[in-house]
């Protein structure tokens, strides 16, 4: 069965802030100029949102521009920042308030907004569609299409109705393919066809390697009384200090009465016996969080890595046929802990671009002008102010690091003459297991600590249980053979799902690799993290993952 095709003159493939604002941006140029462009919007997710996870706090900038009127037409930025607060914890008791003036100013939160980033996803799909945006959701993108010139011409939607053993079964239907003049891939974090297009086309080349973070994230319903809408609390230090890990948690107080809670553990970490998923857990037991979470109660629960890396592992985002825009091209600004509004700059600076190129009658060639105009642009700006706050982190831990940034960036506006370098990829900062201590984690107390997978079942995450594994191992052996032996499998606790497992005989003998590919809720740290780099994700079958509501 021949797979039919459709033509676009722009195809964006996910429904995330950059590609959304690509297609608003592209729709409201082509009106303005009296021009006919029909664009077109995949995302893999069951719904637009439906797998948008983020903290977040939104500065609104790029929302600002885009669209000026947001707040008239009913934005879902309800919440503004009204108190502002980081933590410096030392164990599950005792924490340190940091004064104001010492904190890094990009760190500030004055005229920000704390948002469900899916729903603000939801909404400019609205705008976008009110303005001609074709979107589709439930359809993933699976695959790239190139021309015979080597060029992009589009991408292929997965099929659907295909069983775990390849056979076709009853209701099979062939991936659709959607061809384009530029295509713009905007995947989020580690998009599998970004990863492609970087490697094809050499897009990496003299860049440092992309550093990444697992954010894990929870919404509560909490009494009155401990609520406090607006307030924003950043901390750093425990529980992930105890094993020599980098990050920090978040605690955010939205309306109605909600609070998301959250802990972002930099997969540079060294100890495989490191568990994010239960640093998060111990995280809600200390006592300036507890306090806001006790009598609560859970609603959601989600996992998404992120891109830290900044400007020096930024890829080339241009390429013959379309560009790399968002995270997929890790425009995120670490030092701000935000990365909406760069995301969304991004997809703007893109549409101009495609637009002027339109007007010179081009198409499928190099938008080599877009790295000009990005680099003009005020998220470039603001990421080379800030570019030395990830490699300081990294380099001297959390405290002399957040020490230098107060003294880059708050003396000195990050103009001192020097760029830091952090060459190390994540994947290779993992010591053997019998190097390093191993962790105790406690059980859970089903109050404010909760297992895997009763923390997958309120994700509500869903896969077509018949269907073909979508966690490729390159060699099936290795993680027994290999990380087994050497590192105790770190999947079974760098995975926050319970994907991964390592089963033995009643014996305790003959260990087998499991993969629970149903768990997935997309996060994509197996990708990044597996020190043999042996595991590949990529789409499962359309709509498949998790629902998120209001995260």
């Amino acid at each position: 069965m021949e797979r039919e095709f459709m033509e676009f003159d722009v195809v964006i493939v996910g429904a995330g802030p950059s590609g959304l604002s690509a297609a608003i941006k592209l729709r409201q140029l082509a009106i303005e100029n009296d021009k006919e462009l029909m664009v077109c919007v995949v995302e893999k997710g069951s719904e637009v949102g439906a797998h948008i996870l983020s903290g977040a706090v939104i500065e609104p900038t790029a929302l600002n521009e885009l669209i000026p009127d947001w707040k008239e037409k009913g934005a879902p930025l309800n919440t503004k920042v009204t108190g502002d607060s980081i933590y410096l914890m030392k164990n599950e008791n005792k924490a340190t308030k940091v004064p104001n003036f010492f904190v890094p100013k990009t760190m500030h939160n004055d005229g920000n907004y704390i948002i469900s980033l899916g729903n603000l996803c939801r909404w400019l799909a609205e705008q976008a569609e009110a303005l001609g945006v074709e979107i589709f959701p439930g359809f993933a993108a699976s695959e790239v299409l190139y021309n015979d010139d080597g060029s992009v011409k589009g991408i292929a939607t997965g099929d659907m109705g295909v069983g775990k053993d390849g056979e076709k079964k009853d209701g099979y239907m062939p991936g659709m393919e959607l061809h384009a003049k530029y295509t713009l891939f905007a995947e989020g974090c580690r998009g599998n066809l970004g990863k492609e297009l970087i490697s094809k086309f050499n897009l990496d080349e003299g860049k440092e390697p992309q550093h990444y973070g697992i954010g894990i994230k929870e919404l509560w319903k909490v009494p009155s009384e401990q609520h406090q809408e607006g307030l924003v609390v950043h901390t750093a230090g425990w529980p992930l200090s105890e094993s020599g890990s980098a990050g920090g948690g978040f605690l955010y107080h939205i309306e109605d009465n909600q609070v998301v809670v959250g802990l972002i553990t930099d997969l540079s970490y060294s100890n495989p016996h490191v568990s994010p998923f239960h640093e998060f857990q111990r995280y809600k037991h200390q006592k300036v969080i507890k306090q806001y979470l006790e009598g609560g109660e859970r609603i959601s629960y989600g996992a998404r890595a992120l891109t830290k890396g900044g400007l020096q592992s930024q890829p080339k985002m241009a390429f013959p046929g379309g560009l790399l825009i968002g995270d997929n091209a890790g425009t995120l600004n670490f030092a701000k802990i935000k990365g909406t509004h760069t995301a969304m700059k991004s997809g703007m600076v893109a549409a101009e671009t495609i637009m002027a190129a339109f007007g010179g009658n081009r198409a499928n060639d190099e938008l080599t002008e877009y790295g000009a105009n990005y680099k003009v642009s005020w998220a470039w700006r603001e990421l080379h102010q800030q570019r030395n706050f990830g490699p300081a982190q990294h380099k001297w831990g959390n405290f002399i690091g957040s020490a230098y940034a107060f003294i880059d960036l708050n003396i000195f506006n990050g103009k001192l003459p020097w760029t830091l370098s952090d060459p190390k990829p994540d994947y290779a900062q993992m010591k053997p297991a019998d190097q390093c201590k191993k962790i105790d984690y406690p059980k859970p107390d089903g109050k404010l600590s909760f297992d895997k997978l009763s923390s997958v079942f309120v994700s509500n995450t869903n896969h077509e249980e018949d269907q073909p594994v979508h966690l490729k191992l390159e060699d099936k052996s290795i993680p027994i053979d290999v990380n087994l032996e050497k590192y105790d499998e770190p999947a079974q606790r760098y995975c926050p799902a319970g994907v991964y497992e390592v089963v033995r005989d009643d014996d305790g003998n003959n260990p087998q690799f499991v993969i629970n590919a149903q768990n997935c809720v997309h996060c994509k740290t197996c990708d990044i993290k597996d020190p043999s780099q042996n595991i590949t994700w990529v789409t499962p079958e359309g709509a498949g993952g998790p629902n998120y509501p209001n995260m």
